[in-house]
């Protein structure tokens, strides 16, 4: 499993533990040190993932085996039918779209989907969407509205693709359209960040009614190298743009931006996926209970009152 800068310790211990495994046998009991390097490797766990700064959970976020939007469809969905294109330009493969079923609910999916090696990430362009990824999206949605189905959102993605081809082919105002749309969309929304949340692209399929968050899990309205980049004029100053930043599940909460955090083992969400899952099927499952018994009309007055509470501002006189 690849290891992040500040895993290496643990790493080291779980090494040493699988070293005198193989070495122990009946001629040879090792069971008493291997119970202490244990014992360490829980302690270590305990203080690494117990004290994590916000640049460390951006880095477990981006994790290369954490569980994307199909892992999860897999995990808590049945019956899943992808649906395909825009119907306007092509098939973003970065945007994933779809029926499923969650036990008995029939319900609309949508998620960026990363890779899990280069040629993948390539053709899910890291989870990058283009303008296509977007309309498909709110194509989905209108699919969802006109049959009564809940919206299921997974985000993760760094950001909307800023390529030339992807703004000649209006990404600003697929963005700004779907922000528009989702905001009168007459079905229930439940969006999850299950990985990175950066910029527009996140909240190009965020605008709902319940948003849950991943325990380490980032939203943020820039990547904190991006904000680095223009702050300090060096991404090198990412780790403290991420304290300034507030992009934890914590500050996200205290400012009202989401509504539920789902707790994640110690070390991610990659070391008991299945667990993780569970855990939010069953927030899902709730609220789509919930939402569904309300009128249009409230779901509406609802959804605008959580949007326009978020923020601060002042008026001059």
């Amino acid at each position: 499993m690849a290891a992040l800068d500040f895993e290496k310790p643990i790493i080291e211990i779980q090494k040493k533990i699988d070293d005198l495994q193989r070495v122990s046998d009946k001629h040879l009991d090792l069971g008493p040190e291997i119970k202490k390097l244990e014992q360490k490797l829980e302690a270590a766990k305990t203080k690494a993932y117990t004290n994590l700064t916000a640049w460390q959970r951006i880095q477990i976020a981006r994790h290369p085996r954490r569980p994307y939007t199909l892992d999860y469809i897999r995990m808590m969905m049945t019956d899943f039918v992808e649906i395909h294109g825009d119907r306007l330009f092509a098939d973003d493969l970065a945007m994933i779209a779809g029926f499923a079923m969650i036990e008995d609910e029939r319900v609309v999916v949508i998620g960026h989907q990363k890779g899990r090696d280069t040629a993948e990430n390539v053709k899910r362009n890291f989870g990058c969407a283009h303008p296509e990824g977007y309309r498909k999206a709110m194509r989905a949605m209108r699919l969802a509205e006109k049959c009564g189905l809940p919206v299921v959102v997974f985000i993760d993605t760094p950001g909307a693709y800023p390529g030339i081809g992807a703004e000649e082919r209006g990404q600003a105002q697929a963005i700004a359209e779907n922000l528009r749309d989702m905001a009168g969309l007459k079905t229930p929304v439940i969006a999850t960040v299950i990985g990175e949340g950066g910029s527009g692209g996140a909240l190009g399929v965020g605008v709902a009614d319940y948003v849950l968050i991943l325990q380490h899990s980032y939203y943020s309205v820039i990547s904190p190298e991006g904000c680095a980049s223009i702050l300090w004029r060096s991404a090198t100053k990412a780790s403290e743009a991420a304290e300034a930043l507030k992009l934890t599940g914590e500050h996200l909460m205290k400012f009202g931006i989401i509504d539920e955090i789902i707790p994640e083992p110690l070390g991610g969400a990659h070391y008991a996926p299945e667990a993780v899952a569970e855990r939010l099927k069953t927030s899902i499952l709730k609220q789509i209970e919930r939402l569904k018994d309300l009128s249009a009309k409230d779901l509406l007055e609802a959804r605008y009152a959580k949007f326009r509470a978020i923020g601060e501002y002042s008026q001059a006189s």
